[in-house]
C-alpha cells in the first residue's frame, strides 16, 4: 500500500500538535512507522488520505458497535444541530437519554453525564472517596482508566507497597492513596485490604479488561472483589467505557451475574461522539452536587450532540437485542478462523475473546494479566504481524496492549479476508 499522503500530514502535524497526534498510541510509536490519516469511513472501512480501504477492528475505539457513518445515529446528529450545538441549561434529550440507559443497565437508579471516559472515572472515584470518606483507593496494573492522575501510578516494590507515579507531573502526594493489584489475583487484593484496613474507598477494575488486550475475568473473580466489598465497606466501581453497552444491554453486570456500586460509561453512550457518565444507586448519586457535598461540572456535560447521537444508538441497541449475538457470534467465528491457520503455520499463540472483544497475544503462556500480557508484548512478533496486517488492508489497533472490537458492519466476508491475511502474514513468520 502507498502512504504518501498520510506521511506528508503526519510531517504538518508534528509541527504544530505534540508528537504530531492528539493520543499517543496514535502515533505507532509501539509499533514503529508512521500512522494511517483517514479521510473518511463508512460501515466496517476506513477510508484514507491516499485512497487505501481498510477493515477497521479499532471501530473508533469500541463505540461504533453498528458500524461508521450509521444512518440513525448521522440523522439524529444532523437533525439536532439544525437547532443548536450546545445552549449550557437543560435540555429533555439529556432526560431521555437518562431514562433509557437506568432501563437498561442493572442497579442504578441515576445517571450523570461527563465529557469523556477519563471524566467518568475520575469523578466516580471523587464520589466514592466522599461517599465513605476515605482516601485511598484499589487499582489493577493494566486497567487503564483514562489520565487522572490517580490512574497514572505504577507498581511499587512488594505486594503492598504504595504506587508511584509513571508520568511526570503526578504528586507523591497523590500516589501514596493508589495502590497496586494484580488482575485476576484476589489473594493479592485481600492483602492489599488487609494492610489499609479501614481507608480504601474503592476498587475501581475494567470487569473485562480491554487496556493490555482483551483480558477475561478469571471464574469467581468478580464475585470475589464483590464479596470483599460487602465484608469491608469498599466501593466496588466497575469501568465500563469499552464494556457498557457493547457486551450486553446492561453490559459486564448482566453479562457476568455481579452489581457493581458505580458504573463508569463512555464511547457507546455517545454513538462515537465525546461522552462518558457514571452511575449508581440513589444513595450514592445523591451525594453528588446540587443535591450533595461532592462538586462535579462541566459546562459541556449533556452536550446535545453527544446525546442526540448517544439515544439513536441505545435505542436501537435496546430494541434489537439480536444485534448482541450477532457480533458475538461474528467475533467467535474470527476467533475460531485465526487459531486454525495460526496452528497451522506453527505460531505459538494466546487468543483471547469476550463477547465482542478479542486480541492475539503471540506467546506460549496464556494471557490473564498485564505481566503475562507484557512478556507475550516483548517478544516483538506483535509489531510484525501489525504491519503486515495493514499492508493486507486490515486495519487493527497499532499496540499488543489493546482489544480489537468487532462492529455489525463486518460481513463474514470480511472475516474471511482477515482470517486469510493472518494467514498469509503468519506464514512469513
Amino acid at each position: 500500500m502507498i502512504y504518501k499522503r498520510s506521511s506528508q500530514l503526519f510531517t504538518e502535524a508534528q509541527k504544530v500538535i505534540p508528537g504530531g497526534v492528539n493520543s499517543p498510541v496514535r502515533a505507532f510509536k509501539a509499533v514503529g512507522g508512521e500512522p494511517v490519516f483517514v479521510e473518511r469511513a463508512e460501515g466496517a472501512y476506513l477510508y484514507d488520505e491516499d485512497g487505501n480501504k481498510l477493515i477497521d477492528y479499532i471501530n473508533s475505539w469500541g463505540p461504533l458497535i453498528l458500524g461508521h457513518a450509521h444512518k440513525p445515529v448521522l440523522d439524529a446528529i444532523i437533525n439536532k444541530a439544525k437547532k443548536g450545538t450546545s445552549f449550557g441549561t437543560p435540555t429533555e434529550i439529556e432526560t431521555k437519554i437518562a431514562e433509557l440507559a437506568v432501563k437498561m443497565v442493572p442497579n442504578i437508579d441515576k445517571i450523570r453525564m461527563v465529557n469523556s471516559g477519563t471524566e467518568a472515572c475520575m469523578s466516580a472515584v471523587r464520589l466514592a472517596r466522599g461517599f465513605t470518606g476515605k482516601e485511598k483507593i484499589i487499582k489493577f496494573a493494566g486497567c487503564y482508566h483514562g489520565h487522572s492522575d490517580s490512574f497514572l501510578i505504577q507498581a511499587g516494590s512488594g505486594a503492598v507497597t504504595f504506587g508511584t507515579p509513571n508520568s511526570p507531573g503526578v504528586t507523591q502526594g497523590t500516589a501514596k492513596d493508589t495502590l497496586l493489584a494484580r488482575y485476576n489475583d484476589l489473594e493479592n487484593v485481600k492483602e492489599l485490604v488487609e494492610a489499609n484496613k479501614d481507608e480504601i474507598a474503592c476498587i475501581i477494575i475494567e470487569p473485562v479488561a480491554g487496556n493490555m488486550g482483551c483480558i477475561p475475568p478469571a471464574e469467581g473473580f468478580l464475585e470475589g472483589l464483590r464479596e470483599i466489598c460487602d465484608e469491608t465497606g469498599i466501593l466496588l466501581v466497575f469501568d465500563e467505557v469499552m464494556t457498557g453497552f457493547r457486551l450486553a444491554p446492561g453490559g459486564v453486570q448482566e453479562r457476568a451475574g455481579v452489581n457493581a456500586d458505580i458504573i463508569c460509561f463512555g464511547k457507546v453512550i455517545g454513538g462515537g461522539l465525546p461522552v462518558g457518565a457514571f452511575a449508581a444507586r440513589n444513595e450514592i448519586m445523591d451525594y453528588l452536587a446540587p443535591i450533595g457535598p461532592v462538586y462535579q461540572a462541566g459546562t459541556l456535560s449533556g452536550n446535545p450532540l453527544a446525546m442526540a447521537a448517544g439515544l439513536a444508538m441505545l435505542t436501537e441497541l435496546d430494541s434489537k437485542r439480536e444485534i448482541f449475538k450477532s457480533i458475538d457470534k461474528k467475533t467467535e467465528y474470527l476467533h475460531k478462523g485465526m487459531e486454525k491457520v495460526l496452528l497451522k503455520n506453527n505460531i505459538d499463540f494466546t487468543i483471547n475473546r469476550e463477547g465482542s472483544m478479542i486480541s492475539v497475544h503471540f506467546g506460549k503462556e496464556p494471557v490473564r494479566d498485564f505481566d503475562s500480557a507484557a512478556r507475550s508484548a516483548n517478544l516483538g512478533i506483535f509489531n510484525k504481524f501489525f504491519h503486515g496486517m495493514l499492508e493486507n488492508g486490515i486495519y487493527i489497533a497499532p499496540s499488543a496492549y489493546e482489544t480489537w472490537f468487532i462492529s455489525d458492519a463486518l460481513s463474514y466476508e470480511d472475516l474471511d479476508k482477515t482470517i486469510e491475511a493472518t494467514d498469509k502474514v503468519t506464514q512469513e513468520f
